[in-house]
């Protein structure tokens, strides 16, 4: 059994159009009874408010039965009931208060329709005319929904790339860490060759040093001999 869901949207009680016991006839063939006893004629508020809110169908124990919106005027308290039953329906589903959520999306459509209805009984222009604006905007929003999905599409892209390269880019690090290191122990190699030739060259320093005045010594020692025998000469002479 199908039944219809509930609706923001007020309709009037369903019909029954046929059941499906009777196979011998074309269903497109059969004429819904009409909305109006007595023969009356379909008026234009009537046509334009069936062309923008369809009737809808369903079945029910092998019967089809269709119900259309509902042409009563509304009055103030009406619409002080729609938005409360508006606000019940969205905490009651849990809707989202932002962001995209289709279950907002959806009741605020259905009320939407019923302020078209409300008016379109009363003004069957300025029911056309509601009606193109929401069609406006339900393409705005399946645009910006379209555009949305792409983004996120585009971002799981990435992230699937991301990890795709992820071995590449750990092995890449690895190789890095790994120079790193060597570079770090060649440093360390360098430093202790530096010492080790600033110690060398000091210690040469050194010895030249003590080389140098060990030479010095002799020569002054030379020297005083020298100047010692040449006084000595004269002295004799």
């Amino acid at each position: 059994m199908i039944t219809p869901p509930k609706s923001l949207l007020k309709y009037e009680n369903p019909v029954l159009i046929r059941t499906t016991t009777d196979t011998s006839k074309d269903p497109s063939s059969i004429v819904p009874p009409s909305r109006f006893p007595d023969g009356a004629s379909t008026s234009t508020s009537l046509d334009i408010l069936n062309a923008i809110l369809p009737p809808r169908e369903w079945m029910q124990d092998n019967q089809l039965w269709v119900q259309h919106v509902s042409s009563a005027p509304c009055t103030r308290m009406e619409v002080v009931q729609l938005e409360e039953h508006l606000y019940r329906q969205l905490r009651q589903r849990q809707a989202k208060e932002v962001g995209i959520c289709p279950i907002r999306r959806e009741l605020y459509s259905q009320c939407f329709d019923e302020l078209i209805r409300q008016v379109t009984t009363s003004c069957a222009e300025r029911g056309l005319l509601l009606r193109k604006v929401q069609i406006e905007i339900n393409m705005t929003l399946d645009t910006y929904q379209t555009l949305h999905e792409s983004s996120i599409a585009y971002a799981i892209r990435k992230a699937f790339q991301a990890v795709e390269n992820k071995a590449e880019v750990e092995q890449r690090n690895a190789d890095l860490v790994k120079q790193l290191q060597d570079l770090q122990n060649q440093l360390k190699m360098n430093k202790a060759r530096c010492f080790e030739i600033e110690r060398e060259a000091k210690e040469e320093a050194e010895n030249d040093k003590e080389a140098f005045m060990a030479e010095i010594n002799d020569i002054m020692e030379i020297r005083k001999n020298l100047k010692a025998k040449l006084e000595e000469t004269f002295v004799q002479k």
